[in-house]
């Protein structure tokens, strides 16, 4: 069996064990789902070390640029005089998705240790965790669209009872706020996904596709279609294909998230679990940002040169907007959150910068935000699961009497803000250089967009500074007094098991970023070059 499918499926098969188990058994459940994690992460690691690099590739848009491929028919309609309906199960990964997969599976593994919290419907919670396992993975392996929007609305149902279940006072107006918005970027996405199918058809049938591959490829568009290339349809005066890029667009942004469509991360993040929290801001925003990359700037590569500048703008603005909102939050969590914002708006500038540089840099800034918000998601869990509470004023002094995990959190903060060394440097480094060479290779970026992109460097060296300082440093003193600093006990064996491997994690991209930038090359550069044809 093909091992992207058993990459893919091997979280349902422990879920069906767990559902299958008594009540009674409930204590094994949470081992059961780290075991779940532990072998999907093998398998993923194992598909790294035997991805290939240095090859020739036709172009990005050929099936003999994705490795790992498995094409097999999956439903089989005869439509009559409309001809015939094949939708195919295909799986298979290039650069831009390898790196992303690792890191995935390794946030679920950390996920499901932080899952040791979760006292209360034991069997529903891990089940609906491994759901959303599949789900996530799915997302990046798919190269069907149709395959591509089960997995991505899969993701959706998990997530809403994880949030609603078992989160925090106002969990219900958090899950159904997360709900709303992602539905409401899902339904037109299914329309768009049906134009591209009545409009491309595969060459080796005949037949329409809802082949990514296939719709990546100018020549595959049927002419007088709505999505036909350079097409001068028009919706409300945009070009036809103007119009599905920025629907697409906005679905996926929603997840990155982009500003105005942020606002139901800060209530998900404070009002989730501590596993949630690590999985939406560990994989779910990665999987906006992997969207356009995929879909919306590689079927419609033409609407991203042109609308470049609106992207980039975009992205500004999220940096900008994501820092000075965190600068004001009180509570832990939520300001972590804003600085998701703040981080995954560098994602959106360099894929706008349309460099090879941006691009490399924007897959960083993903890969490396993965594994940063997980550390620094856990290290908000363990205070509140200690005194239920993150109020960032409501302590002081934790270095005195936490200072093994005041030590985690100083590498997870300065690797955070982007010192050289840590991960997050290389990330944003290398899309502000994107940024910057965006002007002199295809005008596409002003210079001043990088300007204001290294101000939100500073910015978050700003927030993530003073938290550290109002909440670590000088004499003691707790809201809860006494009882707090009872409670307040170091990291245990668990929580540094948890935290070691992504502290190294972050400081090993920091040091060899080769082991991500290897991998992704040859996929950018082909990639970019699709682009330049194509523009």
């Amino acid at each position: 069996m093909n091992v992207l499918t058993l990459l893919i499926f091997t979280p349902i098969v422990f879920a069906l064990v767990i559902a299958l188990l008594p009540s009674a058994w409930r204590s094994s459940f949470k081992y059961i789902t780290l075991l779940a994690t532990l072998v999907q992460l093998g398998m993923s690691i194992w598909v790294y070390c035997h991805f290939k690099t240095g090859a020739s590739f036709a172009g990005v848009n050929h099936e003999g640029q994705f490795q790992f491929l498995q094409k097999v028919p999956w439903i089989n309609l005869d439509l009559g005089t409309l001809g015939k309906m094949q939708i195919d199960y295909l799986v298979g990964i290039d650069g831009l998705s390898v790196t992303l997969l690792v890191m995935s599976a390794a946030v679920l593994v950390i996920a499901a240790l932080a899952s040791w919290e979760i006292k209360s419907n034991l069997k529903g919670f891990f089940v609906l965790f491994l759901i959303l396992d599949m789900a996530v993975i799915g997302v990046f392996c798919s190269l069907d669209f149709f395959l591509f929007y089960i997995f991505y609305e899969l993701m959706l149902l998990p997530l809403y009872f994880l949030i609603g279940m078992w989160g925090g006072a106002r969990r219900e107006y958090a899950a159904i706020k997360f709900f709303l918005y992602t539905l409401f970027g899902s339904v037109f996405m299914l329309l768009v996904m049906i134009g591209l199918y009545l409009s491309v058809t595969d060459p080796a049938t005949g037949n329409h596709t809802f082949n990514i591959i296939q719709m990546m490829n100018p020549a595959n568009y049927q002419q007088g279609s709505i999505f036909a290339v350079l097409s001068h349809q028009t919706i409300f005066g945009l070009s036809a294909r103007a119009v599905g890029f920025v629907i697409l667009f906005i679905a996926f942004a929603i997840k990155v998230p982009v500003v105005p469509l942020h606002t139901w991360l800060p209530d998900a993040h404070v009002e989730a679990p501590t596993p949630v929290s690590i999985i939406l801001a560990g994989i779910l925003l990665k999987v906006g940002g992997y969207g356009i990359i995929r879909i919306c700037v590689g079927i419609f590569p033409e609407i991203a040169h042109a609308d470049a500048y609106w992207l980039g703008l975009l992205g500004i603005i999220s940096i900008i907007y994501g820092a000075l909102n965190a600068l004001a939050q009180q509570d832990l969590k939520r300001m972590i959150a804003y600085s998701s914002v703040s981080h995954m708006g560098f994602v959106l500038l360099g894929i706008a910068s349309l460099t090879t540089e941006g691009l490399s840099g924007a897959v960083m800034q993903m890969v490396s935000h993965g594994f940063l918000s997980t550390m620094l998601f856990f290290l908000a869990g363990v205070i509140y699961n200690r005194v239920h509470d993150r109020g960032i004023t409501h302590f002081r002094g934790l270095a005195t009497i936490m200072p093994k995990y005041t030590a985690f959190v100083v590498v997870a903060f300065f690797a955070s803000l982007g010192l050289p060394g840590f991960s997050a440097f290389i990330g944003e480094a290398f899309s502000l250089t994107g940024a910057f060479k965006s002007q002199a290779v295809n005008g596409m970026l002003p210079y001043w967009m990088a300007v204001c992109g290294s101000v939100g460097i500073l910015l978050s060296a700003a927030y993530f500074l003073w938290t550290l300082q109002r909440m670590f440093f000088g004499p003691v003193n707790l809201k809860g007094g006494t009882v707090w600093k009872t409670a307040l006990t170091d990291l245990n064996l668990r929580e540094k098991i948890t935290l070691l491997p992504l502290a190294l994690v972050v400081l090993a991209l920091g040091l060899m970023p080769s082991l991500v930038f290897d991998k992704i090359n040859d996929s950018v550069v082909t990639l970019i070059q699709f682009l330049q044809i194509n523009k």
